[in-house]
Order: C-alpha cells, then structure tokens, then sequence
C-alpha cells in the first residue's frame, strides 16, 4: 500500500529536501506542498493524503491551527509535526491539538520513514 503524504513547510529548500528524502523510500507518494497552514487545509480537502508533515511555525496560519482544523474536519488525516524547535510546549500543543507525532528536521532518514508509516 502507498501512503499518500502532503509536506506543509513555508521554506521551499526544506520541501525540497523532504521531497528528495521521500523519493529514495518504496511506499511513499508526495502528493502535494503547502507553504501555510491555510494551503494545508486547502490541499487535504481536494488531494486527501494519508499524513501530512507540518510545520508550526509558518505565516498566516500556523501549523497549530492546521492540525486544529485538520482534527476536525478531515480526522482520517494522520499529521506528523516536523519543526526545527525543541520547545516542549510546542510539541504538547501539537500533540493535543491532534497530531500523531512530533519530530525535529535534523532527525534521521529511519526516523522520517518509520514516523510516516507508524
């Protein structure tokens, strides 16, 4: 089965670079980017992924209110938050917000993947 994954991250060069990543594993579908939030939400409604990367801290609409609006409105959606911020009250927002896990852009490959399909 393929997981279908959306990257929302508002710095094209980290897009790029998750899209790279994603391309070398088997099972991995990139559907789509956001560069906010908003676009986020957008995208999920009409492309449907299984997971979604997101960013917090993004213009606009953060990642926060995505995940938020995401718990909401399309719950079947799986998002991992992949942020460069170490802040525990982050993560826990994140967390409660709805978002299944929570991991720093320096982690491994193996972590990426397993993250995705856990």
């Amino acid at each position: 089965m393929t997981i279908r994954i959306l990257i929302a991250d508002d710095h094209l060069i980290i897009r790029q670079g998750i899209r790279m990543i994603l391309e070398t594993e088997e099972g991995f579908d990139l559907i789509g980017e956001a560069v906010n939030g908003a676009e986020a939400v957008q995208l999920c409604a009409t492309l449907h992924p299984d997971v979604v990367l997101m960013d917090l801290r993004m213009p606009g609409m953060d990642g926060l209110a995505a995940i938020e609006r995401l718990r909401t409105e399309m719950p079947e959606i799986a998002v991992v938050i992949l942020t460069t911020f170490n802040e525990d009250d982050l993560m826990l927002r994140g967390l409660r917000a709805g978002a299944k896990g929570y991991l720093l852009k320096d982690t491994s490959r193996e972590a990426l993947f397993n993250a995705i399909r856990a």
